[in-house]
């Protein structure tokens, strides 16, 4: 497997605010799966239109064996609307799809980790519970858009309710540890997405 291509894209929870490169939870899955490392299109801070400009001005080599997709946290922290997240979710969805050679059981479509249950969340000053159900609100949008393009879904977001115990020291981001569970969680399903016609 290792000259295979993998793309993955997204936030600071891609490219992994505060952690060494190798803990990043893109590099630990391809590390899991034995391919070469991922190129990764990822910025703290991004929502989904600040992704999808990104997308637009940058050069990719498709198509990808295997592309993620892990966006939507800092629209809801800017309280953005939903219905426009769904709709510039979709449009990134479809994107991915066509970077994976339109085919979209390579691609992986992660859950919205919840942000309220950290020290930093806790901290804010803002209601927690609010944040949770907002982050659901998020995430059910997200899973179904991404069922109906038959694309491969990933819950992260239950274990990043555990909270304090797998952040760095910023209160907010996941340590490395914590990106290892996802990536754990997400290699049965990257082995399927990217193995399926190799069997």
């Amino acid at each position: 497997m290792g000259g295979a291509n993998f793309l993955a894209l997204g936030d600071s929870y891609t490219i992994g605010e505060g952690v060494a490169e190798a803990e990043r939870w893109p590099v630990q899955l391809a590390r899991a799966l034995g391919i070469a490392a991922p190129e990764i299109l990822a910025r703290t801070g991004w929502t989904t239109d600040e992704l999808a400009a990104a997308m637009a001005q940058h050069t990719f080599h498709p198509p990808y064996d295997l592309v993620s997709l892990l966006i939507g946290v800092n629209n809801q922290y800017r309280g953005r609307d939903l219905a426009n997240y769904r709709e510039e979710f979709r449009a990134l969805l479809e994107r991915a799809i066509e970077l994976a050679g339109r085919r979209p059981e390579r691609v992986i479509v992660v859950s919205i980790p919840d942000w309220g249950a950290t020290r930093f969340g806790r901290e804010s000053g803002r209601d927690t519970a609010q944040i949770a159900r907002e982050i659901d609100r998020y995430n059910a949008a997200n899973a179904e858009i991404s069922c109906s393009a038959q694309a491969h879904y990933v819950d992260v977001t239950t274990a990043s309710r555990e909270g304090a115990r797998w952040v760095v020291d910023d209160g907010l981001h996941p340590s490395g540890a914590a990106y290892r569970r996802w990536s754990e969680a997400i290699l049965p399903i990257a082995r399927r997405a990217y193995c399926a016609e190799r069997k």
